[in-house]
């Protein structure tokens, strides 16, 4: 992906370093996109650490049990005429929001296979620890309008952890959520539903419940510019017939929308869905969401694949799209200025950034309860748990860009 004007060869990438370099400390960060329209930063090729699933109970397992398998309908032509109402309310168990799991899986994850990771432990003594959804947000920050959001940060052992805090706003939206949007949030994972497999080459079975407490997550390492990066997400699933079968290049991302009629609708689709979907998924490196669109009656009409490298050619020419290079230069920009900004090595000391749309990003400090994240582990047997610190190896000869 590259700039607005550059030519680059296939399949490389134009590499470079954010250009603003923010002073220390810095009380606030500028979210314009003209701010951020400089090159493509560098991006390591996310490769796949491990997985893990939770349970229909959202207990954690720390293997591929959860993880469904690609089985689209034939394409002969036909709509697949998918029922995407069928089922709901009575065979939904939806998650429990009110339970904020925070970082918790994650960390479970990392605790039981710190040992494991390339450099050794002391590789994480540099680097930034968050779920996916968390940088997806700071991705499209710069183009986002309509909704803030609030990332808490501690450093511990010198390994920075983002964790994202329901701002009073969100709060309010979901408690008074509508009928109609709890139905289409159905659709979405019905959808999945009608798309996936328990087992390779076996037919999906959209007669069981719809239930969203089961997730399987990739947990991933990268690099955007000079911050290594530890990042989990979950994974919709996985296609037995793609070319690699490597992750993550074998995971598919699966969407619904409502059908288009007219140039206007597919163009604010490309401004501003498509700018949500490229960022969810170029970030762990799944290469193709795959939609469908809905009618008003709620069937699947239609069914089209989004190759993710091949979407920012939908706005390229549209003077009020998106950038591929500003959502990374400005996501590496945030991390540069927490990287800064958090310089106490204290998990019971949280620092709140906080952003709302107009505005600059701003940080405050907390310590403790409500805001702190990290589990407060006493010393003793479970100290030993955490990985511990030391240097950081320098970037391999042939890193692979992304």
């Amino acid at each position: 992906m590259e700039s607005r004007g550059t030519k680059r060869e296939a399949g490389e990438i134009e590499v470079a370093e954010p250009g603003n370099k923010l002073p220390r400390p810095a009380p606030s960060l500028p979210t314009d996109p003209a701010l951020y329209s400089g090159p493509f930063p560098f991006y390591r090729r996310p490769s796949e650490l491990g997985c893990f699933s939770l349970d229909a109970q959202r207990q954690y397992h720390g293997d591929a049990r959860a993880l469904r398998y690609y089985s689209p309908p034939p394409t002969n032509g036909q709509s697949p005429n998918f029922d995407l109402r069928d089922g709901y309310p009575d065979r939904y168990q939806p998650r429990d929001e009110e339970v904020q799991e925070r970082l918790d899986h994650l960390l479970r994850w990392l605790l039981a296979h710190r040992g494991q990771l390339e450099g050794g432990p002391g590789w994480l003594a540099g680097a930034i620890v968050t779920w996916r959804g968390h940088l997806t947000k700071l991705l499209t920050t710069p183009y986002e309008r309509q909704e803030g959001w609030q990332l808490a940060a501690s450093r511990f052992q010198g390994t920075l952890y983002l964790s994202e805090v329901e701002t009073p706003a969100a709060r309010v939206q979901r408690l008074t959520r509508p009928p109609l949007l709890r139905e289409l949030m159905y659709m979405g994972y019905k959808f999945e539903q009608y798309m996936c497999a328990d087992k390779p080459g076996v037919s999906p079975d959209p007669s069981g419940e719809v239930n969203t407490n089961v997730a399987f997550c990739s947990v991933l390492r990268s690099r955007l510019g000079n911050h290594p990066l530890l990042f989990s997400g979950e994974v919709d699933c996985t296609n037995p017939q793609a070319p690699s079968t490597q992750p993550p290049t074998c995971y598919v991302e699966l969407k619904t929308s409502k059908e288009m009629h007219s140039p206007g609708q597919w163009k604010s689709f490309y401004r501003h869905k498509l700018l949500k979907w490229w960022a969810q998924s170029f970030l762990p490196g799944v290469p193709n969401v795959v939609a469908g669109f809905r009618n008003p009656e709620g069937f699947v009409c239609s069914l089209k694949t989004f190759p993710t490298m091949e979407m920012f050619e939908y706005v390229r020419n549209d003077r009020d799209g998106w950038n591929p290079s500003v959502c990374m230069n400005f996501c590496a920009a945030f991390l540069s200025f927490a990287q800064n900004t958090v310089v106490e090595d204290d998990p019971r000391l949280v620092y709140l950034f906080s952003w709302e749309p107009g505005g600059p990003v701003t940080v405050s400090e907390h310590r403790d309860a409500p805001h702190a994240f990290l589990p407060p582990w006493p010393p003793g047997p479970h100290q030993s748990a955490w990985p511990q610190s030391g240097p950081v190896p320098p970037p391999a000869d042939g890193e692979e860009r992304f």
